[in-house]
């Protein structure tokens, strides 16, 4: 098996390390540390899902290991870009 990484990998892998961070450390005020609660950890775990199925989508439409890294980075700055869009409308 070709072991191929991916952004949405290191994506998936980043908020993967973000749920078990907050789920193992004690709650703190300090600055800099990202409490969340049981409707966001559950938020975050679906999008690593939603992640991970996308990632499967594109290996298995693309072949070319550069073409998979572009269409998922486009895809990552535009699911970013939506995002901040709606925090600024619904803020």
């Amino acid at each position: 098996m070709n072991l191929r990484i991916t952004p949405l990998n290191i994506v998936s892998a980043a908020g993967l390390g973000l749920v078990v961070v907050n789920l193992v450390s004690e709650k703190s005020a300090a600055p800099r540390h990202v409490n969340l609660d049981g409707f966001y950890l559950l938020i975050l775990g679906c999008l690593i899902v939603v992640t991970f199925i996308t990632d499967m989508i594109f290996r298995f439409t693309l072949k070319d290991i550069k073409r998979i890294w572009i269409v998922e980075l486009i895809f990552i700055v535009i699911a970013a870009v939506l995002m901040l869009i709606l925090q600024k409308v619904v803020a």
